[in-house]
């Protein structure tokens, strides 16, 4: 088996996924009843949501904003990474109770489903694989859009115990982006950055550190027009990343630098747009 060679950044986990939307009273009554996210903040226009030892989702109500546009440069999904194959059988459960249409495929390293909330974002929920199963060759990860075995999964010991909520330990697994131009995109997040390629689709590549099968995907699938001038929709506001160490930090804003990235850095926080305008920002520390 053959892994990727150290990246430039060595390590990190994924912060809460920052999302505009019209209505605030509707996004958090769907993302409680369906996702199961508990509110841990909620204030008159802004609300954050997760599980108790990990806010997930940051919501800005952005009143009369039309449905996110599936052509534009932003977010293709967000994907909440659930602990075990028991947590997904039981969300996929209660999903499927609520009447919504969701979409499924076996990805060799994961089993994921697919739906939307009411603003147009686009939503996954999965599980990973065991490490020790996903193939490499040639520092990329073999992952497919198989049919999910939904007979087995719902067999699954444990499966039957009722859906009470995200369980400790859900995180936010990997975000994926729509992206204007492939190659800028790719020399940014690769060259830039510091990320490994780890698969190529066509119109779209994968991306991560660490050996993970990837941290963000990256499509040209809608075209990734921009929104017409003065439109206003729901859109993504920022994705936060999380680095380990303070040197990365520093590291990541000399690499920037080097490339006349334009940044903005204070003291633990770094602010950066991708080739596409899609913003994200790098912390030290969780």
């Amino acid at each position: 088996m053959t892994q990727p060679t150290t990246p430039t950044l060595t390590d990190l986990t994924l912060g809460p996924v920052e999302l505009s939307v019209a209505d605030l009273g509707r996004s958090v009554a769907f993302y409680a009843h369906v996702l199961g996210m508990a509110v841990l903040d909620r204030a008159p226009t802004t609300a954050t949501l997760g599980h108790p030892a990990q806010p997930l989702l940051l919501l800005t109500e952005q009143p009369g904003a039309q449905p996110a546009r599936p052509t534009a440069p932003g977010l293709y999904h967000f994907a909440v990474l659930l602990p075990t194959r028991a947590d997904l059988a039981r969300w996929v459960q209660h999903a499927a109770s609520t009447g919504l249409r969701i979409g499924q495929s076996d990805h060799l390293v994961s089993e994921a489903f697919y739906l939307q909330d009411p603003d147009g974002h686009g939503i996954e929920v999965y599980r990973d694989r065991p490490r020790d199963t996903w193939r490499w060759q040639d520092g990329h990860v073999q992952m497919a859009g198989d049919p999910i075995d939904l007979q087995g999964l719902l067999a699954e010991p444990g499966a039957d115990a009722p859906f009470t909520g995200l369980p400790a330990g859900t995180v936010m697994g990997h975000v994926h982006l729509r992206v204007s131009d492939l190659n800028a995109t790719e020399t940014f997040y690769r060259d830039v950055l510091g990320f490994d390629v780890v698969a190529r689709w066509p119109g779209a590549l994968f991306i991560s550190v660490h050996g993970y099968h990837h941290h963000f995907g990256l499509n040209t699938w809608g075209g990734a027009r921009r929104a017409p001038a003065g439109e206003t929709a729901s859109a993504l506001m920022r994705v936060n990343v999380n680095l380990p160490h303070a040197t990365d930090l520093d590291a990541l804003g000399a690499r920037l630098h080097r490339a006349d990235v334009p940044f903005h850095r204070e003291r633990d926080t770094l602010d950066v747009h991708d080739p596409a305008g899609n913003p994200l920002r790098f912390r030290h520390g969780p």
